[in-house]
């Protein structure tokens, strides 16, 4: 790998003359509570908010002399690198997004390109959206700029490691990384070769490194929940699993999208760093780390800050939700005066209604009622159920049904 190491410094250095480093921070709060070293890589404070510009930066720097005119695909972090470094190179840049792409992403690419790059929308999915732009990219004789399947992608995303070794003064013992395409965790571990521990961090709902891992093969997803856009890639690339695929499945970590969610809401309300959930995926995984990382230094990517905080209030629903302090019941309430007092009497003092809706009267002598609850651990609810139960009120918990709760929360 020394030559890979070679081209990733020097892709590294010719970025000095664009952007800045990103900040290598200890961090008192996590190195405190798992008892070990951590630092924080702050990909999140790069111009964009993510580290995808060095992939664009080192793809475009090797064509630009012959090539003028650039096409991408990317509803996200990879269509603002292309834009910035557009905008930098003062070259053509035409951006497909699909139509569904909310307003504030692209409003946020227009900023970063300026003149120098165009918005194509096209399709619902983002696989016709990439379609569409490979086939202009075709017929326009331009330049593709794949998000991650690329050999000078990954080149660039490795400036990275060349960074914490430098900001560091030494290889870590432990890097975690987050996985989407693979672009950036290639990279990195092309690098560092066997000079260090990793653990790569995918979420579970897009966990195509594990697919792969398994199949020994790049496969398909059947289905890839979008929450974490920045890491829900349905098919981990050819030439990137080609670096990972010696990793091994028990130095892979899928994350439920609901646990991110504790994660980022903690990094906000604690430290004040604003993480994307994919840029929340290092620092989630410590959880589950423990023992291993003990005593040891740890450096965590924190991939991307490019939160529209319009989700906040998901990201918090999700987070009260996996932490067992928020629940949806759909409970038959007797039709007799009186029964709702006797409901509310089984709250207890910290339990909060945040929820309370007749769905039907399914009968003349009780109805149904959708009620959501708050409250401050989740052992407070074991009494409540209990005292319901006691009673003689029936409830169905719905909080982890996704059909139920995708039509009736």
């Amino acid at each position: 790998m020394t030559d890979f190491k070679s081209l990733a410094q020097t892709a590294e250095t010719a970025m000095r003359g664009v952007f800045d480093e990103t900040p290598l921070q200890r961090n008192e709060h996590l190195s405190a509570k798992y008892d070990a070293d951590i630092w924080l890589k702050r990909e999140d404070l790069s111009p964009v908010r993510s580290y995808k510009l060095r992939g664009a930066f080192n793809a475009m720097r090797k064509v630009v002399a012959t090539q003028n005119k650039f096409v991408c695909a990317s509803a996200g972090n990879h269509a603002q690198g292309v834009a910035y470094m557009c905008r930098h190179f003062d070259v053509h840049g035409v951006i497909f997004m699909p139509v569904t792409t909310p307003q504030q992403k692209i409003q946020k690419t227009k900023i970063f390109g300026g003149d120098n790059i165009e918005i194509r929308l096209f399709g619902d999915y983002f696989d016709d959206c990439l379609r569409a732009a490979q086939a202009f990219c075709d017929a326009e004789g331009a330049h593709f700029l794949p998000p991650f399947n690329d050999e000078d992608v990954i080149e660039g995303q490795a400036s990275v490691a060349v960074e914490i070794e430098r900001q560091l003064g030494t290889v870590p013992d432990h890097i975690v990384l987050p996985v989407g395409g693979g672009g950036l965790s290639s990279g990195v571990i092309s690098y560092f070769d066997t000079a260090c521990h990793f653990s790569l961090v995918e979420p579970l709902g897009g966990a195509c490194l594990w697919s792969a891992l398994i199949a020994g093969k790049p496969v398909n997803l059947d289905k890839v929940d979008t929450f974490a856009d920045g890491a829900a890639v349905g098919r981990i690339g050819d030439k990137t699993f080609a670096r990972l695929k010696g990793i091994g499945l028990a130095n892979v970590l899928r994350i439920p999208e609901d646990r991110i969610c504790t994660t980022m809401l903690d990094m906000l309300n604690v430290e004040g760093i604003v993480l994307e959930p994919a840029g929340a995926l290092s620092v989630d995984a410590l959880k589950d780390l423990g023992q291993a990382i003990r005593g040891r230094t740890v450096v965590c990517v924190t991939s991307g800050g490019n939160f529209d905080f319009e989700r906040l209030p998901e990201v918090k629903e999700r987070a009260q939700r996996f932490s067992g302090v928020k629940k949806y019941l759909i409970l038959r309430m007797p039709q007799r005066p009186g029964a709702l007092k006797e409901f509310l009497n089984f709250l207890g003092p910290e339990d909060d209604i945040t929820r309370f809706e007749y769905l039907k009267k399914s009968a003349r002598n009780f109805g149904s009622i959708l009620i959501g609850i708050e409250t401050k651990t989740p052992e407070q609810f074991d009494g409540f159920f209990h005292r319901l139960k006691e009673a003689g009120f029936t409830y169905t918990d719905i909080t982890n049904d996704e059909l139920l709760s995708q039509f009736v929360i």
